[in-house]
């Protein structure tokens, strides 16, 4: 930050966060990801 090399403000770190709020997002995302996952890998086995 002292030097400019990279930004100051940004996007919260998954799971690394003062807040409760991005911890719960990045799981409920990572959960629904995985859903999506298995979903696929189960459309695929049909074929």
């Amino acid at each position: 930050m002292t030097i400019g090399l990279f930004p100051v403000v940004g996007i919260p770190l998954p799971f690394l966060s003062y807040g409760g709020s991005s911890l719960w997002s990045f799981t409920i995302l990572l959960f629904i990801f995985l859903k999506l996952d298995a979903h696929r890998d189960q459309q695929m086995e049909r074929k």
